[in-house]
């Protein structure tokens, strides 16, 4: 059974684990460089009075996904930014959909008026499961670069809470 709840501190390591095995794979997300917990716990700590950080965790507590919403200086104010990650082979499973449930309460909870998500053009997985949450296109940015070198165009989803 999943259970979502609110992400903490002590979350960080298996976030960063699950992050990190993703990030190795490739192809799903444009961080190119693995993360610490230190990390994790930073971006938490980030901007905390206006992110939601949550984990979906299965009967063990062990963290097999998480999901936040932060702002982002490229939005207006009224707008957050999302960030969405499920454990590599758990996709499907209805882990995201309990997560996206969870923030976007959050976001309505802290004022938002619509949620952006940025993702890679070539991340089928990712641009189907923000449109089946309601998302719809905005805008897009074609030939960005990654820390990698890699060049890849992002598509950026709006969802109105």
């Amino acid at each position: 059974m999943i259970q979502v709840r609110t992400a903490v501190p002590f979350d960080a390591a298996s976030m960063a684990k699950l992050l990190n095995e993703i990030i190795e794979i490739g192809g799903t997300t444009a961080m190119v460089r693995p993360v610490t917990r230190n990390d994790i716990a930073e971006w938490m700590a980030t901007d905390a009075e206006r992110s939601a950080w949550h984990v979906a965790v299965d009967s063990d507590e062990t963290v097999i996904g998480f999901q936040w919403i932060s702002p982002h200086p490229n939005l207006p104010p009224e707008a957050c930014d999302i960030a969405s990650f499920v454990q590599v082979g758990r996709a499907g499973l209805g882990i995201g959909s309990a997560l996206f449930t969870a923030n976007a309460e959050a976001a309505k909870a802290l004022g938002y008026v619509w949620i952006n998500a940025t993702i890679r053009a070539d991340n089928e997985g990712g641009l189907t499961y923000y449109q089946s949450r309601g998302f719809r296109d905005w805008t897009v940015d074609t030939n960005v670069e990654l820390p990698n070198g890699m060049i890849v165009d992002k598509i950026s989803k709006r969802y109105d809470v």
